[in-house]
């Protein structure tokens, strides 16, 4: 195939997604707690050719986060305890959304909290900020109030649905944890309270001995194991959940290839997002944004859409 020819085919490829209302050029998005606000990357990424930026979690007053050491590295990912460090939601909004806004991305807001007041307050904070959609962190297997805990039970999954619903002016996605016996009960039980889409996995909870000095390797003793060894457990709980549920997915755990990035797609995943990878190579999104493009020309995929969901 010639160059032109690629071009030509390039041009009328379709790779736009629409999630609750809100279409993005692509499916490639960053996944929370690993691209900041996009500063740290601008220098590497185009910020414009990401679908989306999933910011950092966001809570009501600044978090200090978990004692250090909070990272430990394993085979195949990495495990973190950082506990959600973050500078609260007033700097968010004075420093991060103006920066956010130079560049033609989509900009969703990653809300944690202890209670379902903080997470209120953070949403009420954000209802007239000129942000996309709000994804709702439900699911840090590192913060010992509150957070967990809702993720990992029905009704109080159910319960902050329901009341976020009720203050939000944008889109709410809420963020599963796979810590649970079985993922399409939270599916259904955050579709059934009014979530316009799902985010999933949030990272493993997990654990590493540093037998050297025969301790834990991090300070929190457990942390959240993400990378390329959780992607099969991923893969397969997106694909639980969109034969389960109605809403939109956002499919995320251990992608780094554009291959990766598929295989949640046809699982059923309507866009995706990159994760720990951005540590290794701090290029992936755009890799996997040009490889799915690649994908589609060389199989004569014109519109992302045939792929979404194509197995069942």
């Amino acid at each position: 195939m010639s160059n032109q020819e690629n071009v030509l085919n390039k041009d009328i490829l379709n790779t736009e997604v629409t999630i609750a209302g809100v279409t993005f050029k692509n499916p490639v998005m960053t996944a929370s707690g690993t691209f900041g606000s996009g500063m740290e990357y601008a220098d590497f990424v185009d910020l414009n050719r990401l679908g989306a930026v999933v910011t950092k979690g966001v809570a009501n007053v600044p978090w200090p986060g978990n004692p250090t050491p909070r990272v430990a590295e394993t085979y195949g990912g990495m495990l973190n305890a950082i506990g959600l460090q973050n500078p609260g939601i007033d700097v968010f909004c004075k420093r991060d959304i103006p920066f956010l806004k130079k560049f033609d991305t989509k900009i969703i807001v990653n809300v944690c909290g202890k209670s379902v007041e903080d997470y209120l307050e953070v949403v009420d904070r954000l209802a007239d900020e000129p942000v996309d959609m709000l994804e709702i962190n439900v699911s840090c297997p590192n913060v010992k109030e509150g957070a967990i805990a809702f993720g990992q039970n029905e009704d109080a999954l159910s319960n902050i649905t329901k009341e976020i619903k009720a203050h939000a002016k944008q889109p709410v996605i809420m963020k599963l944890s796979p810590n649970v016996t079985d993922i399409t009960k939270m599916a259904k039980a955050a579709e059934a309270a009014g979530a316009d889409a799902i985010s999933l996995i949030n990272t493993i909870t997990g654990m590493k001995i540093d037998i050297n000095r025969r301790t834990f390797a991090l300070a929190n003793k457990t942390g959240g194991l993400s990378g390329p060894a959780i992607k099969p457990v991923a893969v397969r709980m997106v694909y639980q959940c969109a034969q389960a549920v109605n809403i939109p997915i956002i499919g995320m755990g251990g992608i780094a290839t554009a291959e990766d990035a598929l295989e949640f797609i046809m699982a059923g995943a309507t866009a995706v997002s990159v994760g720990a990878m951005n540590f290794v190579n701090p290029y992936t999104t755009i890799e996997v944004a040009d490889g799915i493009e690649k994908f589609m020309i060389d199989k004569g995929v014109k519109d992302i859409k045939e792929l979404i969901g194509c197995v069942k």
